[in-house]
């Protein structure tokens, strides 16, 4: 059996208060705007899906809260991938965004939402678009070569 006193013997008594792990652990959405604005978005989605009626939020409030959790893993990822493969990281955050929408607008019409709270959220999802939008003709236009 495991006991408290072995677990202390064998912790290597790591204070995260007075060590706060590495800068590299510390991932900022300060420095990329388009993750700060999913984010955002997010947590207005999670303080709203308490409030969506359990038939709904068991089925399609967990395929949009996965989905939230999906475009923001691919927007991360994008900002971590090299200049010339982020295209299609990009791309694939678009669609996932695209399908996010699209089962908000599912729930709208299931008035699972009501309209304010739809429109609360979609509000900053259509300007994430825009901003993967402009991401992706960045990308598109840093693969094409020059001169050819």
């Amino acid at each position: 059996m495991f006991s408290a006193n072995i677990l202390k013997q064998k912790s290597l008594n790591f204070d995260f208060m007075a060590n706060p792990l590495p800068e590299t652990y510390n991932i900022s959405v300060a420095n990329l705007p388009v993750l700060q604005k999913i984010v955002q978005a997010y947590k207005l989605w999670h303080n709203t899906l308490p409030h969506i009626p359990r038939l709904t939020r068991y089925s399609l409030g967990e395929k949009i809260n996965d989905l939230f959790i999906e475009v923001s893993e691919l927007i991360l990822t994008a900002s971590y991938t090299a200049k010339e493969q982020k295209g299609p990281v990009i791309q694939r955050a678009s669609v996932r965004l695209d399908t996010l929408k699209f089962f908000l607008q599912i729930g709208w019409e299931l008035k699972a939402l009501d309209n304010k709270k739809f429109a609360e959220l979609s509000q900053p999802l259509v300007e994430v678009g825009k901003m993967l939008g402009g991401w992706q003709k960045q990308a598109v236009t840093t693969q094409t070569p020059q001169g050819h």
